[in-house]
């Protein structure tokens, strides 16, 4: 099988993919819009005419994002609400919000993250990242089902990332409850779960219209890098000694290219359950030879453990009565 692939450049600004394409008429929701990918996500739909909802954490800061991408662009039908995904109460709150705005909705982009952060629980008593990078989305994405279906075709774009190399899912402590907590294993578990996620949503909606696709953006220093010290950014090869980024990295314009092809491209018209990245469908990692920036783990697409992944994720919710 031939991988699909865009025609621009992997490195291709999201704007780029956007510049003779008319989403007038189609709502994208953005989570996380107010920041590094996001930010640029928001930025390459508007300017294509698209119709943005941004849930955000910090609506203050959201608002200030808005209007001036609302002036940047020409288009000032972006709306921002809250949302924080570490709350499945104001999950909720934000899916009632957006489904008034919105009954139909063509793009989600679930965009937003946290990485390595130190130990901790959500509001509802999950491990931090494993709580808000994927069962967030999960049910924010559950709860907005019917105005994907009433828009189809719809897609789902699950940002993941190469770290999900680091770890699949801790089946029996996925909190880690009882195993020594490790940054890097917690967002990799959270990072498999994105893409299994999509994987699982595929399968189930596919038939209905709604296609779903994990992305991993490369690598791009952004605000999600808060929580690392300088050194260890330093001793892994991300900056150098100057806090300069590694050349290899993306810019976040570049970074969130793919998630615009991914929710846009029509080469991915009724296409789901991949792992795109570079603006193209990824391929099985070489073990033997390792690119650090490009392909994935077997265990990211496994559709078992996707299947298993979703049923334990609506336990998990049922039991806190969210």
């Amino acid at each position: 099988m031939i991988p699909i692939k865009s025609p621009l450049a992997p490195r291709a600004d999201a704007a780029d993919l956007l510049k003779d394409t008319d989403l007038t008429g189609q709502t994208a929701v953005v989570t996380g819009g107010a920041s590094g990918l996001g930010i640029e996500t928001v930025r390459a739909l508007l300017g294509a005419g698209a119709r943005v909802i941004m849930p955000v954490r910090d609506t203050a800061r959201g608002e200030e994002v808005a209007r001036e991408l609302a002036q940047a662009t020409g288009n000032s039908d972006v709306h921002v609400l809250h949302l924080d995904l570490s709350s499945l109460k104001s999950v909720r709150q934000a899916a009632s919000e957006i489904l008034a705005l919105a009954p139909q909705i063509r793009m989600l982009i679930n965009n937003a993250g946290v990485m390595a952060t130190p130990q901790g629980q959500t509001a509802d008593g999950f491990e931090t990242q494993f709580g808000t990078n994927h069962l967030g989305h999960f049910q924010l994405t559950r709860l907005l089902m019917p105005a994907l279906l009433a828009a189809a075709p719809a897609r789902v774009v699950a940002l993941s990332s190469s770290a999900h190399r680091l770890s699949d899912i801790h089946w029996d402590d996925p909190n880690f409850q009882t195993t020594p907590y490790d940054p890097w294993q917690a967002y990799g578990q959270s990072k498999t779960a994105n893409a299994l996620f999509a994987v699982e949503l595929n399968r189930r909606y596919a038939e209905q219209g709604v296609t779903a696709n994990a992305v991993h953006p490369g690598g791009i220093m952004t605000g999600l890098q808060k929580h690392m010290p300088e050194g260890e950014a330093q001793r892994r090869g991300w900056i150098d000694e100057n806090g300069v980024p590694n050349p290899a990295f993306k810019t976040p314009a570049q970074g969130a290219g793919t998630s615009v092809w991914a929710a846009t491209a029509p080469q991915l018209d009724g296409v789901g359950g991949l792992f795109l990245e570079d603006l193209q469908q990824s391929t099985p990692l070489d073990e033997a030879n390792p690119n650090p920036l490009f392909g994935y783990k077997p265990h990211a697409l496994n559709a078992d453990s996707a299947r298993r992944l979703w049923t334990l994720s609506e336990q998990m919710i049922e039991q806190t009565g969210q």
